[in-house]
């Protein structure tokens, strides 16, 4: 009577099981395993991580030193405007120094002229001293600081510098009665004001 081997005993003879279709394999150790896919930009093209972090670092340094020179050559720039300013400033001042030297040069002469006639006329310097004086005057108002030496008006601090008070019943009180060394100049234009002595107030 033929006997029929078991199933378990068929199994183990074959030496390799089949697989049921559409199955999948199991992966291989000796495969490289699919990793998680690269990031590209949306036309297809590999994204800004694609490039690596060297690729960013250069374009910071190059915008880092292209900063550092545009500081430079501003720093240079300013440093150049202030020396061209001061000298500029230094060229001016050194004309109207000699403006302003020029213009008593008249009075200078006219003093040695006074002094010169002096022994043959003394009474001819009181004269002379006089006039060279006006012509100083003169010079100053050209120069914009007009003199104020005058009396009996009304005390004016922006122009007076009290020195003494008297009483002088001829005079209002608060005006001036005597000037003892005149003022010149207004305002900020000012090279001294005028020291006065005032009427006491009642």
């Amino acid at each position: 009577m033929p006997t029929h081997p078991q199933e378990s005993d068929r199994a183990a003879s074959d030496p390799v099981a089949p697989v049921p279709e559409g199955a999948g394999r199991p992966p291989r150790g000796d495969l490289p395993q699919p990793g998680p896919p690269r990031p590209e930009a949306a036309n297809g093209e590999p994204g800004p991580d694609a490039a690596g972090p060297g690729r960013a670092e250069d374009d910071h340094t190059t915008a880092i030193k292209e900063l550092e020179d545009r500081w430079r050559r501003a720093l240079a720039d300013l440093d150049n405007l202030r020396k061209r300013h001061a000298r500029e400033l230094e060229r001016e001042r050194a004309v109207e120094r000699s403006r302003t030297a020029a213009a008593f040069l008249p009075v200078l002469d006219n003093l040695e002229l006074a002094l010169t006639h002096a022994g043959a006329d003394p009474g001819a310097i009181v004269e002379g001293v006089r006039a060279v004086r006006d012509q100083a005057v003169n010079v100053l108002e050209l120069l914009g600081y007009p003199r104020h030496a005058e009396t009996g008006v009304a005390f004016d601090p922006a122009l007076h510098e009290v020195v003494g008070v008297v009483q002088d019943p001829d005079a209002p009180p608060g005006t001036v009665v005597q000037v003892l060394r005149p003022g010149y100049g207004d305002g900020d234009r000012q090279l001294r004001p005028a020291a006065v002595t005032v009427a006491k107030r009642e």
